[in-house]
């Protein structure tokens, strides 16, 4: 699926500090118990007006498989909605309603609480494996491969300046935009956007782990594919944009810790909302998940 390209070579970041920081990511995936069904979850250290929503995702499910008791069930399905901006100074909390346990599908309820209010919500289902018809997407064909692309440090050494610290953080997941990087192409119309991915470092071999993972990373681009038909980039600042709901389909087995590539489509944009979907495949061409999200895409009111 991936072509051979006669680009630069841009193999991962240097290896110890964005293992580092990966081992951060999964310390903050494992929330601390404090009682049946109630978990309770850290937030990072960065300076952000809010928790990024793809940490909260990733925590409640983790919530949500924490109370799974059948061996080897593993998530489907999730839908969520964000309902309130996340204060990333405060802990949160995480109830899980045990829904309906059954012989083949277990269904879970997540709220995640701080400061006594609910400020995202989800609802996820798990299966067991069965054997059955086999259908799929095609990946797209004739890609590059995405060592070939530059990684984060590289494609934005001409804004280090305008980015500060933020430039030189460790990064847990490693991006490779397909069609140009965001910083560079404001103007430049189009309804779709390619992304390979993976973690900046090793994962051990959990499946329910390379699941959080990816529905943490699964936030990080997809909203912003919204804008595209209109030239505009997030990076412009001239756009508030928020997650208002998402939801995935985890349909073959794959692992955060190799390439994985996100294929993006804006569906519609209207009402200061936009709605994106997104495909991710294995590098062998396996559809492992769809995605769906909407969100806020309000327009000079930054």
């Amino acid at each position: 699926m991936i072509v051979d390209s006669e680009s630069p070579h841009y193999p991962a970041e240097p290896t110890p500090n964005n293992q580092a920081a990966l081992d951060s990511l999964v310390k903050l995936l494992d929330l601390e118990v404090i009682e049946v069904n109630i978990f309770r979850g850290a937030s990072t250290d960065e300076d952000r007006q809010r928790v990024f929503g793809g940490q909260v995702a990733g925590q409640a499910l983790v919530a949500a498989a924490r109370t799974i008791d059948e061996p080897g069930r593993m998530v489907h399905s999730l839908h969520a909605y964000f309902l309130r901006p996340g204060d990333p100074t405060t802990p949160i909390l995480y109830e899980v309603d045990r829904i309906r346990d059954g012989r083949s599908f277990t269904t879970r309820r997540v709220v995640a609480i701080q400061h006594g209010r609910a400020i995202f919500n989800l609802q996820a289902s798990f299966h067991n494996e069965e054997a059955g018809l086999d259908h799929q997407l095609s990946m797209p064909t004739g890609l590059p491969d995405p060592e070939s692309l530059p990684d984060f440090k590289t494609r934005n050494a001409p804004y280090a300046d305008q980015l500060g610290d933020y430039y030189e953080q460790p990064r847990p997941i490693d991006l490779r935009y397909v069609n140009g990087d965001p910083m560079s192409r404001k103007g430049e119309k189009s309804t779709s956007q390619q992304v390979w991915l993976r973690t900046n470092g090793q994962l051990p071999d959990d499946p329910v782990l390379h699941a959080c993972i990816v529905t943490y990373a699964s936030d990080m681009t997809l909203l912003d594919t919204t804008i595209l038909p209109f030239g505009m980039s997030w990076a412009s600042g001239d756009v508030q944009m928020a997650s208002l709901d998402h939801a995935m389909w985890f349909h073959r087995p794959f692992r955060a810790d190799d390439w994985l590539l996100y294929d993006q489509r804006a569906l519609s944009t209207s009402s200061a909302r936009g709605l994106a979907g997104g495909a991710i495949f294995t590098s062998d061409g396996r559809l492992a998940i769809s995605v769906v999200q909407e969100g806020l895409t309000r327009v000079g009111r930054t």
